[in-house]
């Protein structure tokens, strides 16, 4: 499983690219994105979004939080179970801080 930014350029290497966040990448089209499942779902809750607000102080609490959403958000976590099964996955998202964000949780969730 690999990690990037929805804005960094697509490549064949990445496998099938998932984004995973709640809300569509502001300034990008679909083709752009290039994107193969949007499983918003698997976001963190809109609350804990809101909250986080990308506040690297509040960065262990998030991940405490998210984690704890994730356990109990079947659906979405298997789907991306079934992807990582099938082959290369790249989870795509938004946010501009590339050290703290939920594709990092999700990594560290689907990878023990």
């Amino acid at each position: 499983m690999k990690i990037k930014r929805v804005y960094e350029k697509p490549d064949t290497e990445d496998g099938i690219r998932i984004l995973v966040d709640r809300l569509w990448p502001r300034g990008l089209t679909k083709a752009k994105a290039n994107i193969d499942l949007w499983l918003k779902d698997i976001a963190p809750s809109t609350e804990l979004r809101k909250w986080f607000g990308h506040d690297p102080g509040k960065w262990k609490e998030f991940k405490k939080r998210y984690l704890q959403e994730l356990k109990k958000n079947k659906v979405p976590c298997s789907l991306l179970k079934e992807q990582v099964k099938k082959g290369m996955v790249t989870l795509v998202y938004g946010a501009k801080d590339e050290e703290h964000n939920g594709a990092l949780v999700l990594d560290e969730f689907f990878s023990h």
